[in-house]
């Protein structure tokens, strides 16, 4: 009985459950800005290639 007392009352382990705890949810927090940055993303990378299309276009003419 005393061990399991002793084990219970163990704080050894605590640290590194907390650590992952916040890891996990930094992670998630990382992958719903990605998600929600790609639409912009994409958004400019669309114009800058029009734009750059038409440089060219205009250059070689």
């Amino acid at each position: 009985m005393t061990t399991l007392k002793n084990f219970w009352k163990d704080e050894s382990g605590q640290d590194l459950v907390e650590y992952t705890l916040l890891l996990a949810f930094m992670s998630l927090v990382a992958a719903a800005i990605m998600i929600n940055v790609s639409g912009s993303v994409s958004t400019v990378w669309s114009v800058t290639s029009t734009d750059l299309s038409k440089a060219a276009a205009s250059a070689s003419s």
